[in-house]
């Protein structure tokens, strides 16, 4: 037996050109689709049912929980793609099989209690007053007001999403061969792309920089990853602090769609005066197309900016390359990063 759900029947009235009352129903409850799946996280259940608890009775047994309770959330985990379901009972999906069972080397549980945090929560229950304002409702600046707590909990929770590309955007910072070389990461958080650098190419050293709060997690990851000695860091904010170039590569990641255009190029004149000649820049960002509404993911990401910055935004290719000249760097080119939805951009300085 088989079941059909939601999602479904609402792309088979899409492909007929009718209204879709679906599409409409499930963005109406989608906070639902989050609180759910955060539940799931916290009862363990998808690593219950990895483990062979399958029925609501099995599966309330190994999350102390209330059969009825796991019966309506697992059901309507099904109904959105997360479980599927038979007369046995409930099985993981490859999706939940790969991220949210604890026991899979890909879990990224950890993500969801970043996403989810209250701070974001509540940014998003202002959108109305943020779209009239153009500014975040946040207090002060937003995420990007100094030392922010909230970047303390980036670091702890977003590495199962940003592992799987650091060795990608690392091949790219290194190039061919290993040859010695200083590396400034810019906005380092977690430090693992940095890490990746120093793994990859035992000449590399690293000096990583971000708040001092921030930084004490990507020591810590530095020394669980055996690159300690070579990993150095610089706290501070990075339109202030002193690079203490020069530097034969840069990591930026994750970081110019916090500011506007103009703000970005300041950092990048600052970045290309602590480079040295042939050096390179390696940023990686959401880079949506020209039609700033494809590919979904990175287009999407707009309005995270929206509501948690005061002037951040996604940038395309073409204005990231033209902030990048406006600031004396030569040619840029695009990458996507295997395995996610954002892109990394290389820039050479002449």
């Amino acid at each position: 037996m088989s079941f059909t759900t939601a999602p479904q029947l609402a792309s088979a009235a899409a492909q007929t050109g009718q209204p879709d009352p679906g599409l409409f129903w499930d963005t109406l409850n989608a906070y639902q689709r989050s609180a759910a799946l955060s539940a799931g996280l916290e009862l363990d259940l998808f690593t219950g049912i990895a483990e062979g608890a399958r029925t609501p009775s099995q599966l309330a047994s190994f999350c102390t929980a209330s059969e009825r309770g796991v019966r309506i959330l697992c059901d309507y985990l099904t109904i959105i793609g997360m479980l599927s379901k038979d007369e046995g009972g409930y099985q993981l999906t490859p999706t939940s099989g790969a991220f949210l069972n604890r026991h899979s080397p890909a879990f990224s549980g950890t993500v969801a209690q970043f996403l989810n945090l209250p701070e974001l929560m509540f940014a998003f229950s202002k959108l109305t007053d943020v779209v009239r304002s153009g500014r975040t409702a946040l207090p002060g600046q937003g995420t990007v007001d100094p030392d922010d707590p909230i970047w303390v909990q980036f670091a702890k929770k977003m590495p199962p999403m940003i592992g799987p590309t650091t060795k990608f955007v690392a091949s790219l910072v290194n190039g061919a061969g290993n040859r010695k070389s200083r590396v400034l990461d810019i906005a380092a958080g977690h430090g693992l792309f940095g890490i990746a650098v120093a793994q990859d190419n035992p000449l590399a050293e690293i000096v990583a920089l971000d708040w001092p709060a921030v930084l004490e997690i990507a020591r810590k990851n530095a020394r669980e990853a055996g690159v300690e000695e070579r990993y150095d860091v610089l706290p501070g904010d990075a339109f202030e602090v002193d690079f203490k170039g020069p530097y034969d590569a840069v990591l930026l990641t994750n970081f110019l769609h916090h500011f506007n255009e103009s703000t970005c190029i300041s950092l990048l004149r600052k970045i290309y005066a602590s480079v040295k000649p042939g050096g390179r820049v390696v940023t990686v960002e959401m880079v949506p197309d020209d039609n700033r509404v494809s590919p979904s993911i990175p287009a999407a990401f707009s309005m995270m900016m929206l509501v948690t910055t005061p002037e951040g935004d996604a940038y395309t290719f073409k204005q990231l390359s033209d902030m990048f000249t406006a600031a004396g760097f030569g040619s840029s080119r695009i990458v996507p990063v295997p395995n996610s939805p954002e892109s990394a951009v290389v820039t050479a300085r002449d």
